[in-house]
């Protein structure tokens, strides 16, 4: 066989509403191209090619009248989020064989909407920063970003349309940036958290990617609570009112091909009729890296500390000493760390109140070469610490070739009209993808 597999999920929906595909062509096309090119990549901890053609089958033996909304697409998930059908190993040869009896609710909800398990993406090690074995599509000598390594780049590689990830610091937003897709980490605690292994109570968050802001949207909008997301993105009725934030603070060494991918972009943007401000963090705000910092090795110590006592020895060194240093947060920080963020809450949500959305940087740069490390997080941390919405669409690439991309976030709530303006600028700033 060699068919090509629908660009989006809206296009397969279609095709499967049509008759022109099945979903079982589709479920094979991708599996042809996942057997073509993920020897040099590594999405997948876990995949069974009969599995997914039954489920595919399943999809279209289905009548018409009792089809959900993602009907026959296939949808990777990120390997610590459970699935009654496939391991969850979480990245760690402590969970090597691990099976849960139910899924996670996020994945109850993906099949609920007609959508099925393609497979398990790889993870870093229990979300943290000790990679797996994934590389990055565009050139396996760089890395994929991570935690959700295996999720972003087997959308960018195009093995399936749509894959679920999470994020505590910057897990979705710089994978996917590094990989040209898509990714939307909506507001916190939109998409419920049951049934995915905990880092950061306070921090953890469940979003998607695609290979366009609609596909991304569909899947969030589908797994998400009853109205939080739209399935269909309400189309902007004026060029938007945006800020621009060039560099954040507390972030070291920053490429200037970032810099100037998204300056580019800004430009572009004004020149289509946007309203493009200049802004940057206060002085009192520059510092809210090391807010994240404690809370999230605090929690992590938390929910990871027997886990640690019992298994030491075969959890990376890069873990048992974040674990260590949460262990050794002292109660009061903690507490004074989790004051501070309602007040960074408070402060964000009134300074962005005059615009639209917020134009940033999803990254330092390009994917860093190597893979033994995912890369700096820290363009991703103020808005995985208050918990807003926000995404990445790519918007070009560096010298080097390897994608750039543009981080777009709006206040808590402010989802729907987030992706409206992410779709937008998205329509504006075209990019050619891998796939």
């Amino acid at each position: 066989m060699s068919s090509r597999a629908p660009n989006s999920v809206a296009e397969a929906i279609a095709a499967i509403g049509q008759g022109t595909l099945t979903a079982r062509r589709i479920a094979d096309a991708q599996l042809e191209r996942i057997a073509a090119t993920d020897a040099s990549i590594g999405a997948w901890a876990h995949l069974d090619d009969e599995h997914v053609r039954a489920c595919a089958d399943r999809c279209d033996a289905l009548p018409a009248r009792q089809r959900g909304p993602l009907h026959g697409v296939g949808v990777g998930v990120k390997d610590i989020i459970a699935t009654a059908e496939y391991p969850t190993e979480m990245g760690s040869p402590v969970f090597a064989g691990n099976r849960t009896a139910d899924d996670a609710q996020c994945v109850a909800r993906l099949r609920q909407a007609g959508g099925y398990v393609f497979g398990k993406t790889v993870t870093t090690e229990l979300a943290y920063f000790h990679p797996g074995k994934t590389r990055n599509p565009w050139n396996p000598q760089h890395t994929p970003g991570g935690s959700s390594s295996g999720s972003a780049a087997a959308v960018a590689a195009g093995h399936v349309a749509v894959a679920i990830g999470t994020q505590t610091n910057g897990s979705m937003i710089r994978p996917a940036a590094f990989c040209g897709v898509v990714g939307f980490k909506p507001t916190r605690d939109s998409i419920p958290r049951a049934g995915a292994n905990p880092f950061s109570d306070t921090l953890d968050q469940i979003g998607t990617f695609g290979r366009s802001v609609a596909d991304a949207a569909r899947l969030a909008s589908v797994i998400a609570d009853a109205g939080r997301i739209a399935y269909e993105i309400p189309p902007c009725t004026s060029p938007p009112m945006l800020a621009l934030l060039r560099q954040y603070p507390w972030t070291r060494n920053p490429d200037p091909a970032a810099a100037e991918a998204l300056d580019a972009s800004a430009t572009r943007l004004r020149e289509q009729g946007a309203s493009v401000v200049v802004v940057e963090i206060p002085e009192a705000f520059r510092s809210v890296d090391r807010v994240l910092r404690t809370i999230m090795m605090f929690e992590g110590a938390a929910n990871l500390g027997a886990l640690q006592a019992r298994e030491r020895r075969r959890l990376s060194n890069e873990l048992n000493a974040a674990l260590d240093e949460g262990r050794a947060i002292a109660r009061a920080d903690y507490e004074e760390a989790l004051r501070r963020r309602v007040a960074c809450i408070d402060f964000f949500t009134e300074w962005l109140d005059p615009y639209d959305a917020l134009l940033s940087p999803p990254a330092a740069g390009p994917a860093p070469q190597g893979t033994g490390a995912t890369g700096d997080p820290s363009c991703c941390t103020l808005f995985s610490l208050v918990g807003f919405p926000a995404l990445t669409i790519p918007v070009g690439r560096a010298r080097n070739g390897l994608p750039l991309g543009m981080q777009i976030a709006a206040p808590v709530g402010a989802d729907d009209s987030l992706l409206a303006v992410a779709s937008w600028c998205e329509a504006r700033l075209p990019f050619a993808g891998l796939a």
